[in-house]
């Protein structure tokens, strides 16, 4: 594309946005949520409150639901490690999941059920 078409792809795009902004600030609605946005605003400076403060009083659960969210952990449990020893080379492969590049490779080689035969042991 022309760097002419571009700009004036661009600028039409650009007259649609504004033609949508005013079309949302003529909306009731909007005026309505900006004014309960500012009214609650004004009422959480009034009382030294911080959004969290107020999602904490309004939804107690959801504090325990963002804790382990920003926390990084999870529901899942971590999967067992599984060890491998190939007889024919003595390799040992060690891996948490069937997506291990050298297990793969076994697999292709020797086959599925070979390969989990060879399984030695499972480990927390």
């Amino acid at each position: 594309m022309s760097l002419l078409n571009e700009y004036i792809q661009k600028e039409q795009q650009l007259k649609q946005l504004q033609e949508d902004l005013q079309r949302l600030e003529g909306d009731q609605r909007l005026k309505s949520e900006l004014e309960f946005k500012a009214k609650l605003e004004a009422l959480m400076n009034e009382f030294g409150k911080r959004p969290s403060d107020v999602i904490a009083l309004l939804d107690p659960g959801s504090d325990q639901r963002g804790n382990k969210a920003s926390a990084g952990s999870s529901t899942r449990r971590k999967r067992r490690l599984k060890i491998y020893k190939n007889p024919h080379t003595g390799e040992v492969i060690e891996t948490r999941g069937g997506n291990h590049k050298g297990l793969r490779s076994w697999k292709d080689e020797h086959g599925d059920e070979a390969v989990e035969s060879w399984l030695e042991r499972m480990e927390d």
